[in-house]
């Protein structure tokens, strides 16, 4: 009885070495001959499927489930197109769809030169494109001028790692940059528009130095691997008058551009009364297009960092003069080299860490206040040393004022905590918003009762602001922690 088997023949080329991969990938171009079901195919497909797959394409796709009868086919990973698996047609056809796949790369800028990891695909040749795509990508990365592909240096290192590495210009450096921005500024169109839920905005808006105003709105949002995501979509110079009109316009402008004005959960602002107003035109315009949930009721969203920079700033109005004391110490400390020496030799003589380092405050941003306190009652000792030796120093804190800064930093490091956690960008805090607000309104109730009529003083100060802007709590923030297990319904009651 005859086999269909196949039996291998050994052949000889000569001449030039023939490349088998290449000529696979090249047939896997050409429709499979159709042949006759027999045993000995079913038995070809089934070895295809049991073999170890080395290539590191497979890292990219995923085999699918397969009849006895029929060929293996894989799935990309990334947008799900289809192929022939079949160990007879090569690997050619999945390297080149991993060239073009549309879903293939979703880093920023700074990711794509991170992420040269050791499953790439990629040829070991020398690629112009590749590498200009990359050099652009440092100079975003570092903030580099572009004159930076024109350094003597730089280039001399470009030429030991390839010899005839072309030299571009930093003019043509911009053109690259320009055509980087505008395609990662449609790849983040594509993956706006195909987020699963909607996306929510943050914004500030600040003064330079220069008097130049700037604007930076920011998306947070989840997308289909269920992954929060936060994207700068604007950063730009805002020009005079900055009123609530033409910060409406701006904004609603920006998300036009974006398209996604019909996706819009909420908008997190700070309180100003110009955000009142823009706010409130923005969500008349896309309650008109009939673009929010539940009738904008959970539009607006007041920054609960900036709020309680609000409640913390009307206290520290009361210890002025304890703060006050402590931060010229540490100016005076700061203020020549000696100086610095002297302090570091009494904190030797006291036997504490010199790598703490003393921490000046910023007065608009009282948690540099607390990081302030904190550093200075650490070195106390060092400061009473360097009283005795320098009679220079003459800002040194009375002992009561010094119990007064420990009081003050102990009742301040609730609403550092509580800050760091309404800082988070990397994971959802919306759940985490009534926990803390509950903490410090607690801590405000119990300080306005206590007997030490400064710190009394100074909490009913904070409490007063703090039941301006909180007494009447978000529904929508309520929802968050009633889904978050941890607190459920009871938690709101």
């Amino acid at each position: 009885m005859e086999s269909d088997e196949m039996i291998p023949i050994e052949t000889k080329y000569e001449g030039e070495d023939i490349d088998l991969e290449d000529e696979l990938d090249e047939v896997a171009e050409l429709p499979p001959p159709k042949k006759a079901k027999t045993k000995s195919k079913s038995k070809t497909s089934n070895k295809d499927n049991k073999r170890r797959r080395t290539s590191h394409v497979w890292s990219f796709f995923e085999l699918l489930p397969t009849k006895d009868e029929e060929k293996p086919t894989c799935k990309c990973k990334k947008c799900g197109k289809e192929y022939i698996a079949a160990g007879a047609y090569g690997t050619g056809n999945l390297k080149r769809h991993l060239g073009v796949c549309p879903r293939k790369d979703t880093r920023d800028v700074g990711q794509l030169i991170l992420g040269q990891n050791v499953t790439s695909v990629s040829s070991p040749k020398f690629d112009p494109a590749k590498f200009r795509e990359l050099l652009c990508a440092a100079i975003t990365m570092h903030e580099l001028p572009f004159q930076f592909v024109e350094y003597v240096g730089i280039r001399a290192i470009f030429s030991y790692l390839y010899v005839d590495v072309p030299n571009i210009s930093r003019n043509t450096a911009k053109n690259d940059l320009v055509k980087m921005y505008k395609r990662e500024k449609e790849r983040m169109k594509s993956v706006l528009t195909s987020a699963p839920g909607r996306v929510c905005l943050t914004s500030d808006f600040w003064t330079s130095i220069a008097t130049d105003g700037y604007m930076c709105v920011t998306a947070h949002f989840i997308d289909a691997n269920w992954v929060l995501q936060k994207r700068v979509l604007n950063f730009c110079h805002m020009p005079p008058t900055h009123n609530g009109v033409s910060l409406f316009e701006k904004v609603y402008k920006l998300l036009s551009m974006w398209g996604i004005e019909n996706k819009i959960f909420c908008v997190t602002l700070d309180n100003a009364s110009s955000n009142d107003v823009s706010i409130d035109m923005l969500r008349t315009q896309l309650i008109n297009k009939k673009a929010l949930v539940c009738n904008g009721e959970f539009f607006h969203l007041r920054c609960c960092a900036h709020i309680l920079n609000l409640v913390v700033q009307d206290g520290l109005k009361e210890i002025d003069i304890v703060v006050q004391k402590i931060r010229e110490s540490i100016k005076y400390v700061r203020g020549s080299q000696e100086r610095k020496k002297s302090f570091y030799e009494s904190v030797k003589q006291m036997d504490l860490d010199g790598k703490k380092g003393l921490r000046q405050d910023v007065p608009t941003r009282w948690n540099s206040t607390f990081l302030m306190l904190q550093s200075a009652l650490y070195y106390r000792r060092a400061f009473q040393h360097l009283e005795l030796t320098d009679y220079n120093f003459k800002h040194f804190p009375t002992v009561d004022e010094w119990k007064k800064a420990k009081k003050i930093k102990k009742f301040l490091a609730v609403f550092y905590d509580a800050t760091l956690v309404f800082f988070g960008t990397k994971y959802p805090t919306a759940n985490l918003y009534f926990p803390q607000v509950f903490i410090v309104y607690f801590t405000l109730k119990k300080e306005s009762d206590i007997e030490d009529e400064y710190m009394r003083k100074m909490a009913n100060q904070m409490l007063m602001k703090f039941e301006k802007y909180w007494i009447e709590f978000s529904v929508v923030l309520a929802i968050a922690v009633v889904l978050d297990p941890r607190y459920k319904l009871p938690f709101i009651d």
